[in-house]
């Protein structure tokens, strides 16, 4: 029963993904309250869900679980920087490459998402649902940004919508993935740590500066509040 809810939920991820891409192709002026949504959202379940529920688990230290949120942040820095450097590497035909580079980046973002909600879903019915809602409001956002990278990069609209294909079927492998592996509850609390440093960087470092970035407006901001107040309230109603 349960992988049939992660991989339904997956399903419903790769439909995020297409719908924000291509709502970044038809819909443009709004983009930056989306993001801005997004970004409280997904450090909202990051601070209220995956962290207070691995160290709840008791298996470790609080500091080295503490510590493990802090690996799974400075994993996805270092992953992020090293696309940049190869973007700044590739020549004459940059601007292309760094639009796959950055495409590809995103589906990778995404196959991590859907592995999260399997690894979720072992650690228990409420906190899948919870991490399930973060994952499908992250990967609309990976639509938009994947298709936004591609174009503000020289690329056409069939590149953009190839990748935005190749994100999408992304969260399915990663979901599938994860029911081919099931870890013990140790290792689960510090994965649940590692997945909320993700979040955050991805909030914190991503959707947030490009939600404010030429529209820095109030009520972007107030998006942002209020994605972080709806996955708050996500997970009180779970518990």
């Amino acid at each position: 029963m349960t992988a049939l809810w992660v991989m339904m939920i997956a399903v419903a991820a790769s439909a995020a993904t297409m719908l924000g891409g291509l709502t970044a192709l038809g819909l443009r002026d709004r983009l930056h309250l989306i993001l801005g949504f997004s970004a409280g959202a997904v450090i909202a379940v990051a601070f209220f869900d995956l962290l207070p529920e691995a160290l709840s688990m008791g298996a470790h230290p609080p500091r080295l679980v503490v510590t493990a949120a802090a690996c799974g942040f400075f994993f996805y820095l270092l992953f992020d920087r090293l696309i940049s450097l190869q973007g700044a590497k590739t020549g004459a035909d940059g601007r292309s490459w760094r639009g796959r580079i950055g495409a590809g980046s995103f589906s990778a973002h995404s196959l991590l998402d859907g592995f999260a909600i399997g690894i979720a879903f072992q650690a228990g019915h409420a906190i899948g649902l919870v991490v399930a809602t973060a994952v499908l409001v992250h990967d609309f956002s990976d639509g938009l940004n994947t298709v936004n990278v591609v174009v503000k990069n020289g690329g056409q609209r069939k590149a953009a919508l190839t990748w935005l294909v190749v994100d999408a079927l992304a969260p399915l492998a990663g979901a599938a993935l994860s029911l081919l592996i099931a870890p013990p509850r140790a290792s689960l609390e510090l994965l649940l740590a590692g997945f909320s440093g993700f979040f955050l960087y991805i909030g914190a470092s991503d959707l947030l500066p490009e939600s404010q970035r030429a529209f820095p407006r109030l009520w972007t901001t107030m998006a942002t509040l209020m994605g972080a107040g709806l996955l708050y309230l996500a997970t009180r109603l779970a518990l």
